[in-house]
């Protein structure tokens, strides 16, 4: 999961990112509202996470801007402001939670996968084949064992297993996982796939991690062609 984090106490924000990725999930961090917009509106994120009093523009600026605009990403407010109105505000102006700081750490965590839930799933695994991926231990298992993921490997995995037979482009796993504007090289995805085709065989898995020239990657059953 891709988190966009916009706080402009920067000391805060890095510390609110270290939380996040200790949780597995992916954040780009920005430090003014128009940068939120701009990065929300051109990137591809799963949540994101405003403060409310920020320079150029506000959060709650940002958030009607992105719902008359069509934009339905979970937003989480997260400000300083406690009032009632303050609450009110926000959520009226198309918020999914208002937290007040300080926060607790396992409260703003539940919040975020409280808003991104989709309603009617309740196990938490992903299943293809004899490999299943738990979305709450970040483990890959299988009947032979099971290895607990890295960051990166388990948002790689998440993506094979919620999309399988599906190609998915080393650009998109990229704009994805890395994140907008990132000076990563490209070719760390496919130093991550060879991580993960490593694990696979070791679970002695029945489905792989196949390579289509030129378009990108997908999860198969192993008795399909090759990669």
């Amino acid at each position: 999961m891709r988190i966009l984090l916009a706080e402009d106490e920067r000391s805060l924000a890095k510390a609110i990112v270290k939380i996040f990725e200790k949780n597995n999930y992916s954040v780009d961090a920005v430090f003014n509202g128009e940068d939120a917009l701009n990065y929300i509106e051109h990137g591809s994120y799963d949540v994101a996470v405003l403060d409310i009093m920020m320079p150029k523009l506000d959060g709650i600026t940002v958030l009607k801007k992105l719902r008359a605009d069509g934009k339905d990403i979970p937003v989480l407010i997260l400000s300083a402001k406690s009032e009632v109105d303050d609450r009110v505000t926000g959520l009226d102006s198309g918020a999914d939670y208002y937290l007040t700081k300080p926060f607790n750490t396992k409260e703003l965590l539940a919040t975020v996968r409280a808003i991104t839930r989709v309603k009617e799933q309740v196990d938490t695994k992903l299943r293809y084949g004899n490999v299943s991926l738990d979305k709450a231990t970040f483990e890959l298992m299988s009947p032979v064992g099971s290895f607990k993921l890295a960051n990166k490997e388990f948002q790689m995995m998440e993506m094979f297993m919620s999309n399988p037979k599906t190609v998915i482009s080393a650009e998109r796993f990229m704009e994805k996982i890395w994140g907008y504007e990132s000076e990563t090289e490209i070719n760390v995805v496919w130093v991550y796939i060879s991580y993960l085709r490593k694990k696979l065989v070791a679970l002695n898995a029945d489905v792989i991690i196949k390579a289509s020239r030129n378009a990108g990657y997908s999860l198969e059953e192993a008795n399909d062609k090759e990669a």
